[in-house]
C-alpha cells in the first residue's frame, strides 16, 4: 500500500485541491520577511499543515525592486483589487500599514469571504472593532500575531495560553526604537539626541522617530494587549502617553542611584472596576527582570490571577521575526480551512479574534489619568539657598505627597542645583497640583522632571534613603 506523502497531501473531499493560497498586500520590509519565511519553511510547513501553503500572488505600488528572493513564480501586480476579487486566494495578508488605504482593503476582502491576516497596530487600535464585527459577521477570520512584539507570540498567548485565567495586569517594553535609545544613554550617559541619531543611522529609528520616541507606537500596541487582557475595547486617545523625548541623563543617573532603571513602559491593570491604561517613561527595580530587556528587544509582562507573573521576551520588530508571526497566522487559519472543507478532524470552531465573543463583552470605565496611584520621582532645579528643601517638602505634604528618599549633587549649572526626591505611594492629581504650585516659586528655575515609578515596595531600593548632600537645601 502506498503511503501518503506529506508534502503531496490527497485531495481533500469536496472540490478542495490540498493547497491552500495566499495573497500579499504590501511587500516591504515585513513583507519580504513573510515571504522569504514562508518559502524558506515551505517543507516544513507541509508536513505541519498536511497541505500546501503557497504565495500565489503579490500587490505592491513597486513590484519591479529586488528584495533579494526568487518570486519568480509569483505573480505580481500593483492592483490590489486583482488579488481581492481573485477566488483562487484563500487568506489575503495586509501588510502596507497605516490606515488608509489598508482598512478599505480589508474590509473589501472580508466581503469577498477572504480570511485576513495583518500586523497593522495602528489601524486594529484604532479601527479593530469595525473590522472585527465585518469579520464575525461573514464568517470569516482575522489574526494579527505580527502586530504587538513582532516575533513574541504574545497574541496568541493571551487569546488561547491564558485563555482560562483571570489577567490582572500588563506591563510591557513593546517599542525597541526607545529602549534601544534608553540602554545606551543608560550605558553611555549620552543625551537623548545623539543616541537617536545614531539609532537611525543603524536603521533602529525611522528618519521621522515620532510615533516611537512619543509612545505612540506603544500606545497602539497597548490598545490590543488591553483588548485581549480585559476584552474591552480601549481609544487610543483615552490612553496616557508620554514618551521619552525629555529624559535626560541625570535623571537615568539619578535612576541609577536610587537602583532603578528607565524603561518605557506600556502599562495596563483593573484595579476596582476600572482600567488604567498608560505609556511613559517609568523607574523600575534593577533586580526586576523588565530592567534587564535591553537593546532593540521588546518584554511583556502578564499577570494572570491563577498563573502570576509570566514573561515574554525577544526581538520585537525586524522583517524575519514578524514575518514568521504572519506565517504562523497563514498556519492557523490554513487548519481551520481544512477542517472546514472536512479533511482530518472535524469542523473544529475559530478562536474569536480578540479571544472573547462579541456578546459576551463586558465594557469597563477607563479610569482617568488623574485618578491612578504611583510612586514617583521628581527632579527639581533650585536655588542654592536654605529653606527651599523645607519649602518644597512643606507643599508635598499639604497635598497628602510623602518622601521616600532625597538626593542634592554638587552645583550643575550657575545658580541651580538639582533636588531630587523620590515619594511613597501618591495619586496623580496631587503630585500635578502640588507641582503646579511649586513650579510657581521663583526658586524652580525650571519646570519639575516628573517620572512614574513600578515595581516592589519602594523602601526595598533605596540605597540613599533619607540621605541629603550639599550645604544649603
Amino acid at each position: 500500500m502506498m503511503k501518503n506523502n506529506p508534502l503531496n497531501p490527497p485531495l481533500l473531499r469536496g472540490n478542495f485541491s490540498g493547497t491552500i493560497h495566499v495573497g500579499l498586500i504590501g511587500f516591504g520590509t515585513v513583507g519580504t520577511g513573510m515571504a522569504t519565511v514562508l518559502m524558506e519553511q515551505e517543507k516544513l510547513i507541509a508536513r505541519r499543515l498536511g497541505a500546501n501553503l503557497v504565495l500565489t500572488q503579490i500587490a505592491d505600488v513597486d513590484i519591479k525592486r529586488s528584495r533579494g528572493i526568487n518570486i519568480k513564480k509569483i505573480s505580481l501586480t500593483t492592483n490590489p483589487y486583482e488579488i481581492i476579487l481573485n477566488p483562487k486566494i484563500d487568506i489575503i495578508v495586509e501588510l502596507i500599514g497605516g490606515i488608509e488605504p489598508a482598512c478599505k482593503f480589508i474590509l473589501d476582502a472580508i466581503s469577498h469571504g477572504k480570511h485576513i491576516v495583518t500586523a497593522n497596530k495602528a489601524l486594529l487600535a484604532t479601527h479593530g472593532e469595525k473590522i472585527f464585527k465585518a469579520a464575525e459577521e461573514a464568517g470569516v477570520e482575522i489574526l494579527f500575531e505580527g502586530a504587538v512584539g513582532g516575533g513574541i507570540p504574545i497574541i496568541r498567548v493571551m487569546k488561547e495560553g491564558l485563555s482560562a485565567d483571570k489577567i490582572t495586569a500588563i506591563f510591557g517594553i513593546v517599542n525597541g526604537t526607545s529602549n534601544y535609545i534608553l540602554t545606551k544613554m543608560s550605558e553611555e550617559g549620552s543625551g537623548f539626541s545623539k543616541v537617536l541619531k545614531e539609532a537611525q543611522s543603524l536603521g533602529y529609528a525611522e528618519a521621522d522617530p515620532t510615533l516611537d520616541v512619543g509612545g505612540g507606537d506603544s500606545a497602539h500596541k497597548l490598545a490590543i494587549l488591553a483588548l485581549l487582557a480585559f476584552g474591552t475595547p480601549i481609544p487610543v486617545k483615552d490612553i496616557f502617553t508620554e514618551g521619552i523625548d525629555k529624559v535626560a541623563p541625570m535623571d537615568i543617573a539619578f535612576a541609577e542611584a536610587f537602583g532603578y532603571k528607565m524603561k518605557l513602559l506600556a502599562i495596563a491593570k483593573q484595579v476596582k472596576g476600572k482600567l488604567e491604561a498608560r505609556v511613559h517613561p517609568t523607574m523600575i527595580p534593577k533586580d526586576e527582570i523588565l530592567a534587564k530587556v535591553n537593546g532593540v528587544f521588546n518584554a511583556v509582562c502578564v499577570v494572570g490571577k491563577s498563573v502570576g507573573e509570566t514573561l515574554f521576551y525577544g526581538r520585537g520588530a525586524g522583517s524575519i521575526p514578524t514575518g514568521s508571526a504572519v506565517v504562523s497566522d497563514l498556519i492557523s487559519i490554513a487548519r481551520n480551512i481544512l477542517n472546514q472543507q472536512g479533511y482530518g478532524k472535524p469542523h473544529r470552531v475559530p478562536v474569536p479574534p480578540t479571544g472573547i465573543i462579541s456578546s459576551a463583552r463586558l465594557p469597563l470605565p477607563i479610569k482617568p489619568m488623574a485618578e491612578i496611584e504611583s510612586r514617583y520621582y521628581l527632579r527639581f532645579m533650585v536655588e542654592d539657598r536654605p529653606g527651599v528643601l523645607s519649602a518644597i517638602s512643606g507643599v508635598l505634604g499639604r497635598h497628602h505627597i510623602s518622601i521616600a528618599s532625597v538626593i542634592q549633587q554638587g552645583r550643575k549649572e550657575a545658580g541651580a542645583v538639582p533636588l531630587v526626591m523620590m515619594t511613597h505611594k501618591a495619586r496623580e492629581k496631587d503630585i500635578q497640583m502640588a507641582l503646579e504650585k511649586i513650579n510657581q516659586s521663583d526658586s524652580v528655575y525650571k519646570p519639575t522632571v516628573l517620572i512614574r515609578v513600578e515595581g516592589k515596595d519602594i523602601d526595598q531600593f533605596l540605597p540613599f534613603k533619607g540621605r541629603l548632600g550639599g550645604d544649603g537645601i
